[in-house]
């Protein structure tokens, strides 16, 4: 590797999807704007969903995302890889399978070589050769921080949509992915350590889980990303009328997260995710801060989180009546 590749997160104000805009800062900014509603659109704007969903047959859906952010580690074909399956992430949150993609890059040209941009390339083209996903283009811009990720084009069948406004009391919560990457890309930032784990868990697409969830007929799930677990299960249980419960000893965890946890290596955006979140949270005496900001941590490709049972994934909680989450 050459020196700037071993510090490419040098170039980056947040890694990964702990640059995303805060979420209580992005819903104030979009309150009140709204698409165009039809009959066909099937999921819009409402509700924050993963992504849109309209009909063009009565058997098919159309499904539309869009995910990119700033370097989360310092291996430019490994950044392309994660950055490629997070936004593939989105399709499968819904329940779909993805048929295109297109590349969407920042690039300071006049800092880092082109032969980088071309790794973080090819890590994209990898990723989405491995979800039979075929990338047919793209858009860059001259940008003095460097940012990669796609736009991807899906199909569901309207029927068997998974959307984050659907989840029922009584059902229980099942998560598809080991947390804690937000912590510990953040101290690879800081330090250079490495975390194979963390970054195996990234660059793993959630198709698996997804065709799972459709065959046991789940209705509501969405993907754990930048909002954190806190986040993404307090948007779903509020757009859904309906209480959360999280048993926090049964959320996996990556190997070194505790240590990371308790030597500082926490980003600001999970600080501002629990800060959002706080006001509709409760929880447990024996439940620690430190058990708070895990829950909270900005992860980026993390997995999904499902209302109802998969074989092979951990249950770790279950939807409720009434509003907010509690953790216990």
């Amino acid at each position: 590797m050459t020196a700037i590749q071993d510090r490419l997160t040098s170039f980056a104000h947040g890694g990964g999807c702990a640059c995303k805009i805060p979420p209580g800062e992005l819903e104030d900014a979009v309150r009140g704007l709204v698409g165009q509603p039809g009959p066909d659109v099937l999921v819009g704007l409402d509700d924050g969903d993963d992504a849109s969903a309209v009909r063009v047959r009565d058997d098919l859906a159309v499904l539309s995302t869009a995910d990119f952010f700033t370097p989360v580690v310092d291996d430019a074909y490994d950044w392309g890889r994660i950055a490629a399956a997070n936004a593939l992430s989105d399709i499968y949150a819904m329940g779909g399978t993805p048929v295109t993609a297109i590349n969407l890059v920042g690039w300071p040209r006049e800092k880092l070589p082109m032969e980088l941009l071309t790794e973080v390339l090819r890590g994209g083209l990898d990723i989405a050769a491995q979800a039979n996903c075929p990338v047919a283009g793209g858009h860059s811009i001259d940008d003095p921080e460097p940012k990669y990720g796609m736009a991807v084009t899906g199909v569901a069948r309207p029927d068997e949509l998974m959307r984050n406004d659907s989840a029922e009391a009584g059902l229980p919560l099942t998560l598809t992915k080991p947390i804690g990457v937000g912590i510990l890309n953040n101290r690879h930032k800081v330090t250079g350590d490495r975390f194979d784990e963390a970054i195996a868990t990234m660059t793993a697409l959630n198709d698996e889980a997804s065709r799972a969830a459709v065959a046991a007929a789940v209705r509501a799930a969405t993907d754990v990303t930048g909002f954190g677990l806190l986040g993404h299960l307090f948007k779903m249980a509020r757009a859904s009328g309906v209480g959360a419960v999280i048993d926090a000893a049964a959320v996996p965890r990556l190997g070194g997260v505790d240590e990371s946890i308790a030597a500082g290596y926490v980003s600001g955006g999970t600080r501002r995710n629990l800060d959002w979140v706080r006001p509709h949270l409760t929880a447990d005496d024996s439940v620690t801060e430190d058990d708070l900001l895990l829950l909270a941590d900005a992860q980026t490709s993390g997995g999904l989180l499902v209302v109802g049972e998969l074989p092979g994934y951990p249950v770790i909680g279950e939807i409720v009546a009434g509003s907010g989450v509690h953790v216990r």
